[in-house]
């Protein structure tokens, strides 16, 4: 028998959030080993709870869900995304520019299927969220890295960026609050972001699903808003904030001169109506979660449980005779790194996979966000802090037995 061989837009394409690490960890539970995962994101899992009021919003509305949607969502759910933006300071916003998908996953792949030409390139931040060099990828573009480094803070250098702009360069990508870093990028930065972006007529696409979790007082920055009249598309969900992942409700809000993007916005909207439309049930959920006052503070405010969980990985950090950390400032993760000068000798991906043998933690290597030659892991917040103190003792168990074995070699 000849096997299936599959598709060659796949061979550099990567998801190790949920790649063989967690293929792995999935073995040894089937064997009885219990396993901490800290790789992915998943509030449900953790024990957070979604806000009353929008599962009873998806209650009182099920006989309004049986039949097929508008195909760029809800009125009511884009009219609450487009007030939300106009109040930010987004111009040019109306519900016709604002499109609702299965997640903001889905949306990142519209988005970038309705830009990209073969051989196109779309500007990401390194580390970045695999997904959208994935997206990339897969639409027959070309990702081109701009560094986060935590020697900076993990924000980025606008001119870096605008040297690795080519003539085939369409769009440039922001993920803010960044995940993997946590780094939350102030106005100043962001200004001369868009004035990079203004120079060359790139479309900026600004991934701001972790808007409102911030911690130590960190404001957020819309995009949208310093962005003005320049093309931008911003994307937003309950995933994270509101704590409802399996809803799988994302938006993007087009804003700037719409002049400029009434072809790009009705080939959006093509795209949108080729696959019928987003999950109708859970949209019900859209307006009251931004009509209502957040709920997301008592969880990150000091005392709450995520500023809590953080306490206890920048404790965990410090008391490492092998880690350092930028704190993060924002998202729900934190990206430590394994220090050069107490481990020489270091690969994230077997580290990784030591760890989960060994002590039965799931986190994931930062290589896995497009960052050559990575010392960094990620890891989330959202298990309990105590579960996270135990967590970077057996951190700590692992990186000793490894540069002690460092050391022998070097010795014999």
């Amino acid at each position: 028998m000849v096997s299936i061989k599959p598709s060659a837009h796949l061979a550099d394409v990567r998801y190790e959030i949920r790649g063989a690490l967690t293929r792995r960890s999935r073995e040894l539970e089937a064997a009885g080993l219990p396993i901490i995962k800290l790789n992915i994101g998943n509030p449900g899992r953790y024990g957070f709870d979604t806000p009353a009021h929008l599962r009873e919003a998806i209650a009182h509305r099920l006989r309004d869900s049986e039949a097929y949607g508008h195909e760029q969502g809800l009125e009511e759910a884009r009219e609450a995304i487009a007030d939300q933006q106009r109040f930010r300071g987004a111009r040019g916003v109306e519900v016709e520019r604002i499109f609702v998908g299965n997640g903001v996953s889905e949306l990142i792949d519209l988005s970038l299927r309705a830009l990209l030409q073969p051989g196109d390139e779309v500007l990401l931040p390194s580390p970045d969220y695999p997904l959208w060099s994935a997206a990339t990828i897969l639409n027959g573009g070309k990702p081109r890295y701009y560094r986060c480094l935590a020697e900076n803070g993990h924000q980025p250098d606008p001119d870096e960026i605008e040297a690795l702009i080519t003539p085939r360069t369409r769009a440039l990508v922001l993920i803010n609050p960044n995940n993997p870093t946590g780094a939350v990028y102030p106005r100043e930065l962001l200004e001369r972001i868009v004035a990079v972006a203004a120079r060359h007529r790139l479309l900026l696409l600004s991934d701001e699903i972790y808007d409102e979790i911030l911690y130590d007082g960190t404001p957020f920055q819309p995009l949208a808003e310093v962005a003005g009249d320049l093309p931008c598309l911003s994307f937003g969900g309950l995933s994270k904030v509101h704590r409802a992942c399996g809803y799988r409700v994302g938006w993007m809000s087009l804003s700037g001169d719409p002049v400029r993007t009434t072809d790009y916005r009705d080939a959006l909207q093509l795209l949108a109506a080729l696959r019928l439309c987003a999950n109708v049930t859970a949209q019900w959920a859209v307006l009251p979660a931004l009509e209502n006052a957040p709920t997301i503070p008592l969880l990150t405010n000091p005392g709450g449980r995520l500023h809590e969980a953080r306490r206890m990985v920048v404790e965990g950090v410090a008391a490492s005779d092998y880690l350092d950390l930028v704190a993060p400032a924002g998202a729900l993760y934190a990206f430590p790194r394994v220090r050069a000068d107490r481990l020489a000798e270091f690969d994230d991906n077997a580290f990784a996979l030591r760890l989960l043998e060994e002590e039965s933690v799931l986190v994931v290597p930062g290589s896995s966000f497009n960052v050559p030659h990575s010392r960094h892991l990620r890891l989330t917040l959202l298990p309990p802090p105590e579960q996270l103190r135990e967590v970077f003792l057996r951190i700590e168990r692992v990186l000793t037995r490894m540069a002690g074995e460092q050391k022998t070699r070097a010795v014999a």
